[in-house]
C-alpha cells in the first residue's frame, strides 16, 4: 500500500512539473509574440536589381539589431520579415499587401526603382500604412504615408549636371533604363541644358536588365560628347562600362556621370572599369567624420571586413533609425501618431546631419560628387556647402509634362 501511495505521489509530482514546464513554454511563446514588433523589408534578392538591392537588407538589419540591443521599441524587440521582390514591381506590391494584411507589419522598408515604389505606394496608401523609401527618385511625388530618405532631383541630378557643364563642357549624351525615373531625370537635364547653354548630342534608352549595349558605346565613341549622363539601373551598368572599354572610350576623354552606381556596384563590376568616371550621392564611404567611421566599423564588424557601404545602404540604415526614434517617442503603434512625429525628426547620420522636411516628408540632405578610384572608393571632388532642402516638384516641369512621360514609359 505504501509503495502504491509513493508511486502515486511521484506520478503527481511528475505531472505537476510537466504542467509547469508546458505553461512556462506557452507563456514564453506568448511573451515573445507580445514583445515582437514586425517590419517588412522589400528588396530584390534576385533579378537585375539584386546586385544593388540585396546589400541594403544588411544595412536595415544592422539598424534593427542596434535598436534591439538598446532595448528595442518600448521594450519590444523588432522582427524583420525579408521579402525578395524579384526585380518585379507588381510582385513587390503583392508582397507588400501580404506583409500588411497577413503578417501584421508596422512599417515597410524598401524598393529601389520608381516603378516598384509607385506600385507599393498604391498598397500603402490604400491601408494608410507606412513605407520608408531609401533611393533617389525623379520627383513629382510626396505622400503622407511615405518617408523618402533618398535624394530629390535638386539634391542630385541638378547640381551634378550643372557642375559637369562647368567642368567638362557643353555637349552631353544621355543614356538610361527605359522607365519613369531615367526619362524624367533626362527631361530635367534637357531643361538644364537649355538654361545653361548645353547641347544634347543624343538620348537613348534600353530595357532594365539589357546586356547588349555595344551599339550605344560605339555611338558615344563616334560622337565624342564632352560627357555622358548615365541613368541605367541594375546590372546593365556592368555591361555598359565593359562596352565603353571595348569601344575605346576613356574616362579622361569622355567621363560618365552616373546616378545609380556606388561602391557596391564598383566592387561587383571591378573598380578598374569605372575608375576616373563620376557619381553623385549624398553619402560616400570615403566621407570623413566620426559618425561615418563608427558606422563603417560597426557594419564591417557585423558583416565582414571586406564589405563596402554606399548611399542607398546608408539611406536604408537612417530610415530605420528615424522610424525607431519616432516609435520610441510615440509610445504607441498608432501609425498616424508615428508619422506625425517622423515629420519632425533630425538625425546625426553618417552622411552628416539630416532633417525630415515636414511639408514634403523628404530629407534635407548633402550632395557630393565623387570620382571613382581603382580601389573601389570615390574621391570627393565637390560637395554642397550645406544641406539642401528637398524640392520634389521641379518648378520648370509642369505636371502635364510629367504625366505624359509616365504614360509613355514602360
Amino acid at each position: 500500500m505504501k509503495k502504491f501511495i509513493g508511486r502515486k505521489k511521484n506520478l503527481f509530482f511528475v505531472t505537476v512539473i510537466a504542467v509547469l514546464l508546458l505553461a512556462a513554454l506557452i507563456y514564453s511563446q506568448f511573451d515573445h509574440a507580445k514583445q515582437s514588433i514586425k517590419i517588412g523589408v522589400l528588396h530584390s534578392l534576385s533579378g537585375t536589381m539584386a546586385l544593388s538591392e540585396s546589400p541594403m537588407v544588411d544595412a536595415v538589419r544592422l539598424a534593427v539589431e542596434e535598436a534591439n540591443q538598446s532595448g528595442g521599441v518600448n521594450d519590444a524587440q523588432i522582427e524583420m520579415i525579408v521579402t525578395d521582390c524579384r526585380s518585379d514591381a507588381a510582385y513587390c506590391a503583392q508582397q507588400a499587401e501580404k506583409l500588411i494584411t497577413q503578417d501584421g507589419v508596422q512599417a515597410l522598408f524598401g524598393c529601389w526603382t520608381s516603378n516598384c515604389r509607385k506600385a507599393v505606394k498604391i498598397i500603402v496608401e490604400k491601408h494608410h500604412h507606412l513605407l520608408i523609401y531609401p533611393v533617389q527618385h525623379e520627383g513629382f511625388e510626396q505622400s503622407p504615408d511615405i518617408l523618402y530618405t533618398g535624394a530629390t532631383p535638386n539634391q542630385q541630378i541638378v547640381p551634378m549636371v550643372s557642375w559637369a557643364l562647368q567642368q567638362r563642357g557643353k555637349r552631353v549624351w544621355l543614356i538610361g533604363s527605359d522607365y519613369v525615373y531615367p526619362r524624367t531625370a533626362n527631361k530635367i537635364i534637357k531643361k538644364l541644358l537649355i538654361a545653361q547653354g548645353g547641347e544634347l548630342v543624343a538620348e537613348r534608352y534600353t530595357p532594365l536588365g539589357e546586356q547588349n549595349l555595344d551599339e550605344f558605346a560605339l555611338e558615344i565613341a563616334a560622337n565624342r560628347p564632352d560627357f555622358v549622363v548615365n541613368t541605367l539601373n541594375g546590372d546593365s551598368n556592368l555591361h555598359f562600362f565593359r562596352a565603353l572599354r571595348q569601344a575605346g572610350v576613356s574616362a579622361e576623354d569622355i567621363p560618365v556621370f552616373s546616378t545609380s552606381i556606388a561602391e557596391v556596384e564598383l566592387k561587383a563590376m571591378g573598380p578598374e572599369l569605372m575608375a576616373g568616371h563620376y557619381a553623385a550621392w549624398g553619402y560616400f564611404q570615403s566621407v570623413s567624420n566620426k559618425e561615418n567611421r563608427d558606422f563603417i566599423e560597426r557594419f564591417r564588424h557585423r558583416f565582414g571586413q571586406d564589405r563596402v557601404l554606399d548611399d542607398p545602404m546608408e539611406a536604408a540604415y537612417i530610415g530605420v533609425k528615424l522610424w525607431v526614434n519616432a516609435m520610441r517617442r510615440a509610445k504607441t503603434l498608432d501609425k498616424s501618431v508615428v508619422k506625425a512625429i517622423l515629420a519632425q525628426l533630425t538625425l546625426k547620420a553618417p552622411e552628416g546631419a539630416v532633417a525630415v522636411d515636414s511639408n514634403t516628408r523628404h530629407l534635407w540632405k548633402m550632395l557630393r560628387i565623387g570620382r571613382a578610384r581603382t580601389d573601389g572608393q570615390f574621391d570627393i571632388v565637390w560637395h554642397a556647402e550645406r544641406s539642401i532642402a528637398p524640392a520634389p516638384f521641379p518648378f520648370f516641369i509642369s505636371n502635364s509634362e510629367y504625366e505624359a512621360m509616365v504614360e509613355g514609359a514602360p
